[in-house]
């Protein structure tokens, strides 16, 4: 439906030789504006579809990774390490975070000790985190299955952390050390048919 405007024409009527002016309104359609899709430009269309697509995957990629670490990972209502915190076994000794000082790194959460060992977990996750999901190196390495650990049994490898059962008078630290050059890269290809 259009917009219309009234529009005034002047008519000269002559009967019998006398000039007479006559107003008379005359509706007269005024095409209201549409915008033309087939102009639009087609490179920019495209871009934004490639965009929009390119965002709903991450977003896909990004919850299918949470829920696989969080079905995977060494976890206790998606706390992990038992609430120790992961920088401090960097620092030398182990020591038990807070809720005060957590975050969520894809769907597990750690507890800090204080606000620093937070703020540094922050700028590099994958550098603190445990290897293998905070389950036993020596398991995975030894059997590929998820074994429970002691927080406290660990050992810094290559910048990186790893964590060991220990109780009943078995620590596989002690397993692992003799025959770590074996077990781990055993364990990293038992962790990467895991966690895919």
């Amino acid at each position: 439906m259009g917009y219309y405007h009234e529009v005034y024409t002047i008519q000269v009527i002559r009967p019998l030789g006398k000039v007479f002016f006559h107003l008379s309104p005359a509706r007269q359609a005024v095409k209201k504006i549409k915008p033309n899709f087939a102009v639009l430009n087609t490179k920019k269309m495209k871009h934004l579809l490639f965009l929009a697509f390119t965002i709903a995957i991450f977003c896909t990629q990004a919850i299918a990774q949470t829920a696989t670490r969080q079905k995977n990972y060494n976890l206790n209502k998606g706390l992990a390490i038992e609430g120790y915190d992961p920088v401090s076994y960097f620092k030398g000794k182990p020591q038990k975070g807070t809720a005060s000082y957590s975050v969520v790194q894809e769907g597990v959460t750690y507890h800090f000790a204080n606000a620093t060992n937070q703020a540094t977990f922050k700028q590099n996750p994958t550098g603190y985190e445990p290897q293998y999901g905070g389950w036993c190196a020596y398991a995975m390495g030894a059997k590929g299955e998820k074994v429970e650990v002691d927080p406290e049994t660990y050992k810094i490898i290559g910048g990186k952390l790893y964590l060991f059962y220990n109780s009943f008078l078995n620590n596989t630290l002690k397993k692992w050390n003799p025959d770590e050059a074996t077990l781990k890269p055993k364990a990293d290809a038992n962790w990467q048919k895991i966690n895919h």
